[in-house]
């Protein structure tokens, strides 16, 4: 168990306020026609016969992130410059995670709050713009941000999930809406930030809210019409109404207590695969809900299909294989990361393997016919188990690791933002190579009393945790500790080998995914904001570009009139940001987001970032310790999943603690009691405050802008 430094309050607990501005488009804006985007299996298959386009979103159904363009190498990346860029206007300054598609000079990609757009991908040109007119409130029903990872696009038009749960196609010419489907019960909550995969004519989609006491499933629909054609369950319901089907009763018997009251979680929130050959479609399954086993398992099974990596048929939705690599889940250890498709040689034989880094800390490699076990083992600081068991395929928990069980807080690493999150791997097979975007940050996992525990609904995560006791000390010298100790990696792992080929170090533990291309390089965003190229085969940085924000997303690359284009979405947020600010204080913050592109003998700049002096000037602090004390067990229980730990934002909302309303306790109150800002994200909090609770709570944040003030004339 690691004690020294102490984590700080990663996850601490629901939202309360998002502060957006601007205004939204009632529906799509063309300034022209795209093409027509005609792409199908077939085409997605033989993707590498033109490397040109980047048709799906890990580009071929391997998700492998490879690309065969060669144009830009070492010997001319000095020469890498920018082409163009197109500044994203939706509703705010949000998160940017999507990957990009390109097909036959049209790209087409999604920025925050489900927006997607249409440009031409040789000059930026804006072609068309979608916005689905997602409620503002909707921001409270998501743990990680308002945020999409991109849109698909097969026969000619173009599909996304948006954030309060719909499935909209688009005619990829213009813009307008084909099909709508809602495919969640929205009085639950639900919400869609990853990005559609389409085999056969399906589009399947999953969904997030496991934090908010959802069931997990993944549903395909008809690409044609929108029409639901099958929906696979990833952890059972209510034993007392009839089962879905035989394999929702087979995992019900790994599930104990009353598992069903709480939702459940196993939501299928990012990745996915494909195997043409195989026919088998992968789906990754996230926590539990809620995260302490005690509570929602009675201790008890494995909790089916909770952190499983799952094979079924992608016609009928039909349960073939599973491999889980955190039976009887208690961390947050999600295996939705990155599933990535490849025949390794092993052990003298061509293995056809299915490779995933989930939160876990562990390198999995797996037969993907059949789900057979090959390899597993830490590619990053692991605290909560010691290994995996090679028979079994199991995790060898450290005894003390089990913090609901055994009632006894621990700090563990990786914590719930994993050792690897969403962000997108890539392998090469030149070098044989898997690019990992690593996270080292630790956790207190402190469990409550199950007794205590109370599900409820609405903007209120549901963990298990203590969100009190699991914060952030406040004391300046242990916060640098911990944010020293919280670091980001880029590994060029081995999966034959077993072992790391190289490391690159970063100082920020949130970055972006990787692309790898046959010109020998690895492109990567960074939480300092610049864009970098790496040697492939050594890590050896080779070129970088500020782009004035945090880069979050994963690269691509394409060809557009015999030129090679290199793109990547800058647009600082996400969970961290959000969550746990106090760990990326040093990110870039620029506020404007944009897609970057990027030639050879491109000369393009940014325009200079406009001069903002942020003044901290909080009122008198008047209020007696016992109310201090009481706003910040009401922040760290409704404010902080937003605004962050113990109110130190990562720079996605406002700081509370320079707010121009800490001083006026009437306006205070009309925005986190009576609504006033609903349309632009804040809910109303009247449902769980009370007028005192509400004062205490701005007592909390002046003592905190006072400790903010005290720290930067210190620093001086």
């Amino acid at each position: 168990m690691i004690t020294q430094p102490p984590a700080r309050g990663f996850l601490a607990l629901c939202s309360f306020s998002i502060l957006l501005t601007g205004l939204v488009s009632t529906g799509p804006v063309s300034t022209g026609p795209a093409a027509a985007a005609d792409v199908d299996g077939a085409r997605i298959v033989n993707a590498d016969k033109q490397p040109g386009n980047w048709l799906s979103h890990g580009r071929t159904y391997s998700e492998q992130r490879f690309s065969p363009l060669k144009q830009i190498d070492a010997s001319n990346i000095g020469q890498l410059g920018l082409a163009w860029s197109h500044e994203i206007k939706s509703r705010t300054a949000r998160g940017l995670e999507a990957t990009p598609i390109v097909v036959d000079g049209v790209m087409y990609t999604s920025g925050a709050w489900s927006h997607v757009l249409a440009l031409d991908a040789g000059t930026g040109k804006l072609l068309w713009e979608f916005d689905p007119q997602v409620p503002g409130q909707y921001a409270a029903k998501g743990c990680c941000d308002v945020v999409n990872r991109g849109v698909a696009v097969w026969g000619g038009k173009v599909f996304v999930g948006t954030y309060d749960g719909r499935l909209i196609a688009l005619d990829a010419k213009t813009g307008n809406k084909v099909w709508e489907t809602l495919t969640v019960d929205q009085s639950k909550d639900y919400t869609i930030t990853g990005a559609p995969r389409i085999v056969k004519g399906k589009v399947i989609i999953g969904n997030g809210g496991a934090e908010f006491g959802v069931r997990g499933y993944v549903s395909a629909y008809d690409a044609d019409n929108g029409k639901m054609l099958w929906r696979f369950y990833t952890v059972p319901g209510n034993p007392k109404e009839p089962f879905e089907s035989k394999t929702v009763e087979m995992i019900a018997k790994t599930w104990a207590g009353d598992w069903w009251k709480y939702g459940g979680g196993g939501t299928v929130w990012d990745s996915m695969a494909y195997d043409p050959d195989l026919d088998l479609f992968y789906i990754g399954v996230g926590n539990g809900s809620p995260w302490n086993y005690k509570i929602r398992s009675d201790g008890q099974g494995d909790n089916l299909f909770l952190t499983s990596i799952v094979a079924l048929r992608p016609d009928t939705g039909e349960y073939v294989w599973h491999y889980q690599t955190v039976p009887g889940e208690d961390w947050d250890y999600t295996a939705t990361q990155h599933m990535i498709l490849a025949d390794l040689q092993i052990g003298g034989q061509t293995r056809k393997v299915i490779m995933q880094a989930p939160k876990n800390g562990f390198f999995y490699v797996l037969d993907r016919a059949t789900g057979e076990f090959i390899s597993g083992d830490a590619y990053a600081t692991v605290t909560w188990a010691k290994g995996i068991d090679p028979k079994t395929g199991r995790p060898i928990e450290n005894p003390d690791a089990r913090h609901s069980t055994i009632g006894k807080p621990g700090v563990y690493l990786p914590g719930p933002g994993g050792a690897h999150n969403w962000h997108p791997m890539s392998y090469s097979p030149q070098t044989g190579y898997v690019y990992i975007p690593v996270i080292e940050a630790g956790f207190p996992y402190i469990p409550i009393d199950p007794k205590a525990f109370v599900q409820r609904p609405g903007v209120v995560w549901n963990l298990g945790i203590d969100p009190v006791k699991a914060a952030m000390p406040e004391d300046e010298a242990i916060r640098k500790a911990i944010r020293a100790s919280s670091v980001g990696k880029l590994v060029a792992w081995d999966p034959v080998a077993r072992k790391p080929a190289w490391t690159v170090d970063h100082p920020l533990a949130w970055n972006g995914g990787l692309l790898s291309t046959a010109g020998g390089l690895v492109f990567q965003g960074n939480g300092k904001g610049y864009f970098v190229a790496y040697d492939a085969a050594n890590g050896k940085k080779l070129w970088d570009f500020h782009a004035q924000t945090g880069i979050i997303a994963a690269p691509v690359t394409y060809e557009v009139n015999g030129e090679q284009y290199v793109t990547v979405s800058a647009g600082w947020g996400g969970a961290i940001p959000l969550l746990a600010g106090e760990l990326v204080q040093e990110a870039a913050r620029g506020g404007t987001n944009r897609i970057l592109t990027f030639k050879i003998g491109a000369k393009g700049t940014l325009p200079a970032l406009p001069t903002v002096a942020r003044v901290i000037d909080p009122p008198a602090m008047t209020a007696p310790q016992e109310v201090v004390d009481m706003g910040r067990a009401h922040y760290q229980q409704y404010c902080a999943g937003c605004h962050g730990d113990t109110v130190a934002s990562g720079g996605v909302v406002p700081d509370l603690r320079y707010s121009q309303t800490l001083p006026h306790a009437d306006a205070w109150k009309a925005i986190v009691l009576d609504g006033a800002m609903v349309r632009n994200g804040m809910v109303s909090f009247a449902t769980y405050l009370k007028p005192d609770d509400v004062e205490a709570l701005r007592a909390y944040v002046i003592k905190r802008a006072h400790d903010q003030k005290a720290t930067l004339a210190t620093a001086k």
